[in-house]
This record gives structure tokens, sequence and C-alpha cells, in this order.
């Protein structure tokens, strides 16, 4: 019976893979160790309220409980008062019929509603702790019919009841443990492992079933004939072997056949057997912890024997209590063993280098015998040196946990509901969205006409054809779309399409230059295009120059653009109203160093639209799902009044972002989305963009999570600096939140960068509020993208139209869903178009230098 720590480790790994097979769906029928989910999702994180019914049925009687818990203040600070009455359950019940026993379980909570003057007519939430093995299928579904108006919130079992009182307390608390009568042990499992329960986001408390350990054989080489013994003559022989050798309905048993063996065969007693030493049951496992008592353990032992018809002496007392110190040390190294491999397992799921974590203990043994808590806890620290365990004693567990877990259920439910309102203004029908496509498509109609302004600026870039592969010679494309400036050469060779050599470099523009004079961004510009050209060699070279302008632009030619409005952050003075070409030009006169041909001026949707042509002949539109959204496309040009060409097709930049400025979509804003705009660089504009670009969607996000957290849904209530701070949510965390392969510890680690101290339950919430907020955003883009294709397919009088849309923009390339929910979107919404999407390589800035080529081969014929 002496284990030493290899063979701790031994069965510690062997009760792991035990769970193992317990939580997997292929192996849990015929797995010893059950791992029963028990519906519970969630500890009490201290802000639970309310007044509970708890039923506590666990043995040969049991107890009504009216629980009221008041939030914020702990079981210590009476944060929970109960008041009880015991009901002693008849014999002939226990062994009755299972719907008799549930009627008087009835009738006496009848009994005790009236004696406590409580409400008949009202339905209580009550909470049920049933000590017994159960499957569950919900966490309130068990098979018994109630006469009274009770809804039945939990059904928990004594474990789970342990470890959500402790927990109520130390939130840390993520394990129950007992040892008594029976002894078992619960903790709070990924979700995702848990085969049986649908879903995978967040946690489970999983009920191990522990006793049944070692039915299946795995602990036949520690078994003694002692054990075998004791298996024999219980009620349920070969079942619950580890209980047999652990709890306390067993230890004292184990102790009188040692004793009885040990007279036998002379080594005590003289050899002399007592017909009570004979007798099962004899030795208790209250005898066992007097034996062990520090200081009167021997008289005791002493005083026990003799009560069994023995006349021990001092040699036969000594030996007695060691035999029962070596039962009662191998009960607590074998919970200790199996403890640890739960925590080992606990770790591992949350890819901790150190767990710090609370066990909450209830049970007669582990409270009433001398030796035994400190024992254990030696053993699970030698076992796990790098681990923080700290074990804490449960009072009232088992009736007060019910009530919690009714509690938690409670908050939990309420908090889903609150949560799924605050979201639904997110949910677009499919009414909505063919809303949103017409009046995208009344608005591109509206902006082709001189007479009236349109929302969409509709704006016409000069640019005639796509490429068609004879491009040829080396070209200089300047990009400027945001906060970076990028300069590249490129050049395309001989032989059809993918023979493009492309060199280039990329320069911050600061914030004080984006929001400065014209002239300083300007100057600040050609300063980079001269570092360019030194770090290329090709100060004299005089090249043909495409410019990237990725901002609304009214254009007469294709080398003249007229900036209309700064979007994105930059609101440079002496600018809008400009020609854009002539303040570069301008600027690099004052240089006075170089010497550029400035050949075309070219927005970056129609840049990724012509670097995705040079790939595909039939990408006749270009979208931009980034920082910011545009869409551009080849309009025919009779459809077009502010032209003057004998072209068949042009290019148009829909500015589509505008969509909405004159509050046609104000039946789909949010509370949220208007805030945002409100604390926008430009109030009022762009509205369709806030929706669905990159540079807002975090802030939407960060507003939901602020109002969320201000209804005390969110972050236990607390509202840090960091969630009041704009701008801190990047878009790229809601990249990062919503991958499928990131487990909820890795988006906790994100919202700790951001200073938000978050728990699995937030984790959840976080990732919704984030795909709430982005698949709106890809499905009202392909609503946009849908109304766009349609009127291509009507132009062209097409039964049905194949097309290819260039896509370039971080939220397109980067998000884990936004690109899959806009294609879905947009087949459904334009049934007729076969859409096939591109996304672009080196997008605006190789257009640039197509539209450059494209224009120079045509001033050449």
């Amino acid at each position: 019976m002496r284990l030493h720590d290899d063979q701790l480790e031994d069965i510690s790994a062997r009760f792991q893979a035990e769970m193992k097979k317990g939580l997997s769906a292929e192996s849990n029928a015929a797995a010893a160790v059950k791992m029963l989910p028990t519906h519970v999702r969630s500890t009490p994180d201290g802000s639970e309220r309310g007044q509970f019914l708890a039923l506590d049925l666990g043995g040969s009687k049991f107890k009504v409980l009216q629980v009221k818990v008041r939030e914020g203040m702990g079981i210590r600070k009476g944060g929970v008062e109960m008041e009880e009455k015991i009901y002693p359950i008849p014999k002939e019940l226990l062994i009755g019929r299972g719907t008799e026993l549930f009627d008087h379980v009835s009738e006496s909570l009848k009994d005790f509603l009236q004696e406590k003057n409580i409400n008949l007519e009202k339905t209580h939430p009550l909470a049920f702790t049933f000590s017994f093995p159960c499957e569950q299928p919900t966490l309130n579904q068990f098979y018994f019919i109630w006469g009274m108006n009770v809804d039945v919130l939990s059904m928990v079992n004594d474990t789970v009841a342990t470890m959500m009182t402790c927990g109520f307390d130390d939130q840390r608390c993520e394990v129950g443990l007992i040892i008594g009568t029976g002894t078992n042990a619960c903790y709070m499992e990924a979700l995702r492992h848990v085969d049986l329960v649908e879903g995978d986001e967040g946690q489970m408390c999983v009920n191990t079933e522990w006793g049944g350990f070692g039915d299946d054989g795995a602990l036949n080489e520690y078994i003694t004939e002692f054990d075998r013994d004791v298996d024999a003559a219980s009620n349920n022989p070969g079942k619950q072997i580890f209980e047999k050798m652990v709890s306390g309905m067993y230890l004292g048993e184990l102790v009188r056949l040692v004793v009885l063996k040990m007279a036998k065969v002379g080594l005590l007693f003289d050899g002399f057997v007592s017909d009570a030493l004979r007798t099962k049951g004899k030795i208790t496992t209250a005898n066992v912890a007097a034996m062990e008592e520090y200081k009167t353990g021997l008289k005791n032992t002493r005083d026990i024997l003799t009560g069994l018809g023995l006349t021990p002496s001092q040699d036969d007392c000594i030996a007695v209590q060691h035999v029962s110190t070596i039962v009662s040390f191998r009960s607590s190294n074998l919970v200790a063993a199996c403890l640890s491999a739960i925590l080992t397992r606990i770790k591992k799921n949350r890819s901790l280098r150190t767990l710090t974590i609370t066990v909450g203990v209830d049970g007669t043994v582990y409270k009433t015998h001398p030796q035994y808590p400190k024992r254990l806890h030696k053993v699970v620290r030698r076992l796990l040196p790098e681990s923080h365990v700290r074990f804490v004693l449960s009072d009232s567990g088992s009736s007060k946990g019910a009530a919690l877990v009714a509690a938690v259920a409670q908050r939990l439910a309420s908090r889903r509901k609150q949560v799924d309102e605050t979201l639904f203004p997110f949910q677009m029908s499919q009414e909505q969205l063919h809303l949103v496509k017409s009046r995208m498509r009344a608005d591109l109609e509206a902006g082709l006409k001189n007479k009236n302004p349109s929302t969409i600026k509709m704006l016409p870039s000069f640019v005639y054809h796509t490429p068609d592969g004879t491009e040829r010679g080396k070209y200089l494309a300047l990009d400027l779309g945001g906060t970076n400036f990028r300069a590249l050469l490129v050049n395309f060779k001989k032989g059809l399409h993918q023979n493009t050599r492309l060199y280039h470099k990329i320069y911050t523009v600061p914030m004080e230059i984006m929001q400065g004079t014209g002239e300083e961004l300007f100057d600040h510009l050609a300063q980079c295009v001269s570092d360019f050209l030194d770090y290329m060699g090709m100060k004299n070279a005089h090249l043909p120059a495409g410019f990237t302008f990725s901002f609304p632009c009214e254009q007469t030619a294709i080398d003249t653009g007229t900036l209309l409005t700064w979007t994105k952050g930059f609101k440079a003075t002496d600018c809008e109203g400009h020609d854009v070409v002539n303040m570069l030009r301008e600027a690099i006169k004052r240089r006075n160093e170089f010497d550029l041909d400035i050949a075309a001026v070219v927005n970056d949707t129609v840049g990724t639209m012509m670097s995705c042509a040079y790939e595909d002949p039939e990408c006749e539109v270009g979208l931009i799902a980034g920082t910011g959204t545009n869409v551009c496309y080849m309009e025919d040009v009779r459809n077009i009044e502010k032209r003057d060409a004998d072209a068949q097709r042009m290019c148009i930049n829909t500015e589509w972002g505008g969509l909405g400025d004159d509050g046609s979509l104000n039946d789909i804003i949010t509370p949220y989305d208007a805030e945002v705009d409100q604390n926008s660089l430009h109030p009022g504009k762009q509205r369709f963009e806030k929706l669905t670009s990159g540079m807002y969607l975090g802030e939407i996000v960060r507003q939901v999570l602020l109002d969320l957290t201000r209804g005390g849904l969110l972050f236990r209530g607390h509202v840090t600096e960091a969630l009041k701070t704009p701008g801190i949510f990047e878009t790229k965390y809601l990249s990062q939140i919503e991958s499928d392969r990131l487990a909820l510890l890795q988006v906790r680690s994100i919202l700790q960068q951001l200073g938000l101290d978050s728990n699995c339950d937030d984790s959840i919430i976080v990732k919704e509020v984030c795909g709430a907020v982005s698949r709106r955003a890809a499905q009202l883009v392909g609503a946009g993208i849908a109304a766009v294709v349609d009127k291509i397919r009507e132009n062209r009088g097409l039964e049905h139209l194949n097309i290819t849309v260039g896509v370039d923009g971080a939220l397109y390339k980067l998000h884990p869903h936004f690109s899959r929910v806009l294609h879905d979107t947009a087949k459904v919404l334009a049934p007729l178009c076969n859409v096939s999407f591109l996304p672009s390589e080196e997008g605006s800035g190789k257009g640039a230098a197509l539209i450059t080529a494209v224009a120079k081969q045509k001033q050449q014929m």
C-alpha cells in the first residue's frame, strides 16, 4: 500500500489517459471515468444576486433551503444567507419506487414554502443538488415533474456545488474535490474538448465521477488482497474501484481486514481474534481518524481495540496505529495523483508555464481526519512543483453551491439576452441587403448625370482601356494612400504578362505632415522620390511616372486631378480644390534636383483593377476593402454625361464611401455607428465607408464593448482607461480575435495587451461583437458589389455576365471571414452574374505604372 513518487506519477498518467477517454465521443461509452458534462459554464464572478430555493438530496435525508445571494460581498461577509429545514426520508422510500420518493420530496418542498410564507403563485428559481451520477443533456433538464411553480434552473452534483461555493469567494477556484463517504472531483474543462456537448467556445465544468477509475483494470497492479475483499463484500462488486481504495465508506473496513489478517497469522493480540474483529463494519473511518490524533492517538487506539473485545499490548496499539496511517496515507496519495492529473490537464489546455489555482474541498474525511489535509497538500505540491495550488474548505458546500450555480445560470441567461439584444441591430436581413443594393444602384445612376449632386461622386478616370499585355518599358509609380507613401520602379518586359520586375521603398507620412500645410506635404513626397531615385541610381533618367492618389479627385484629363475632399485622417491645408499633379510638379521644381514626366494620376481602386486586368482580361471592376473602401468599374461611355471621348468605355471611380450621406442608410445605422461618426474627422461624411472599412470597424467594436461594460455585462462592469481611449481597438485585432485557430486564451491575451482583464465569458462576448460588426461590413460591401455587376450586365444587355473583381486591402486579405461573407452575399444578391474575385499583388503601384504605359502607348499612336 506504500506508493512512492514514480508509482504516483504512473497512476497520474493513467488517470490523464482515462480522462481523455471519457471526454471523447468515440470512447466515452466504454470509459471507466465518465467525465460527465455538467452544463455549468462559469464559476461565480461575485456579481450574482437573487433569491433561490435549493433542494439537496444526497443520502438518507434531504434539505430544503431558501438562499439569498447578495452581489459583490463574498460568502465570508454574509453575501449568502440561508434558511434551511431537514426532512427525513423513510427507509421504505429509499428502496421503493422513484415516483413515491419524488412525491415525498415535492410535498416537503410545498411544506417549506408554506412555513416560510413564500408565495405559491409566483415562480421561484430552484437549484437541485443531486449527488448521484447523472447524465445531463442541459443544465436544467432532468426527468421529473413538479407540482408547483418552480423554475428548476440547475441540477448540481455535490462536487460541482463545492467548487461553486468556494468560487464565490475565490475566483481562482476551478476544481471541486470531495473526500467523504464517497469521493469525486470536477474541474473547468475547455469546451472544445467536451465532445458530448455542442460548441467549442468557452469552458464547462466536467464531473469526472473518478470513483470509477480502475473499473476497467487500470489500477490492477496497485490493488491488494484487502481491496479485493472489500470489493467482493460490497453491494457493487467490480465497480467504483478507486473510491473503494480512497473514500470514508471503506477506509475503516480496509484497516479491519489488515488487522484481522495480522491477528490470524499471530502478529497481533497473541493470535487471538474476537467476534467483533470478524464483523464487517466494526472499524469505522471515524475510528481511523481517532487513531491518528496527534497526542491522543495511541490511547484512542487502545480504547477502540478494547471495545472490539481485544486486549492489546502497547506494541499491538503501535502496530494498529501504523496500519491505520498506511491505509489513510495511501488514500491521500491516490487523491493527490489524480488531482495532479486534473491540474496538469488544465495547465496544458491553457498552455501555461505555471498554474495558479484553487481547489474547493468538502467531505468528512478531509474535514475530520487530523493528518489527511496536510499530507494531501504536501504530495500535490511535490508532484507539481511549478504550480501554486491553494486548498479551500467549503462551508455548507452543496446547497449553497447549488444556489450559486442557479445564480450564475441566471446571470449568464440574462447576460446572453442583453448581449443578443445589443447585437441584433447589426444583423442584416435579406430585405435590408436588397434595399442597400437598390439604393447603391440609384445613387450610381444619379452620380453619372450632371444635373443634381449625388452622394456617390462617380468620377471619370480617363482610363479607357484595360491592359492588353503589349505594355513595355520602365515606369516610376508613386503611391499615396494613407499613412505610407511608396515609390516603385516597374519594368514591363517582352513576352506576355508575367514578366514584370518591381523595386520599391516605403516611406511613412508623419501625423504632423498629414495635418500640416499642403506645401509641407508635397515637399515631403518630393524628398521621398529624390531618396528613391538615389537609391536606384536613376537621378537623371527623366522617367514617365504614374501618381496613385487615393482620395476623391475630379479629373478633366488623365494627368490632372483636383482634390475634392480629404478622407482617411488627412487634413493638409490649401489642397482641396487644387490639382495634385501640379502641386507635386511644383514641389519637384522647388528641389531642382531631378525631373519627372507625370503622365497619369490614378486612384488606388483604378490601379487595383488595372493590375488585376493584366492577369485576367475579364477583370473590369476594382474593389478596395482596407483602411477605406471604394469601387471602380468600366462604364459604357454613352451613360457618362461628364465626358468627351470617342472610346466605348471608361473606368469610373465611384467613391461609393459617400453612400448614405443624404440619410439613405439611416434605418440600418446603429447608435454605435452614430457615435463613431460624431467623433470622426468628418462627421456626416462617408457614412457607407464608416460602416464597412478597417479604419472604423475597431472603433465600432470599442463603442459596443464600452456600452456592454457600462451595463455590467463585460469585464465585471469595470470601465478602464484603455476602453475609453478612441482608436485603441485596431482592426488587425478583429482579424486576430475572429481567427478560428485562436483559442479563447489567446483572445484573452490580446485583450490583456489592450489593458482589458477578461475572463473566459468576456472573451466569448468580445469575439461575438467583432463577428457581428465585421460580418455586417462584409455583407454591405457584397450588396454594393451586387449593384455594380448587375448594372454592368444590364448596360451590355446580357442575360448572364461573367466578370472578375480585382481586390486589394488588408480587411479583404487578412480577415478570416470577411472575403467569404462578401462572396456569398454578392452571389445571393446578383444571381445572374458569375463574379470571381482576384486579390491583387502589388495592386495600386503596378496599376499606376500600367496606366502610364497604356497612356504613353496611346500618345505614341
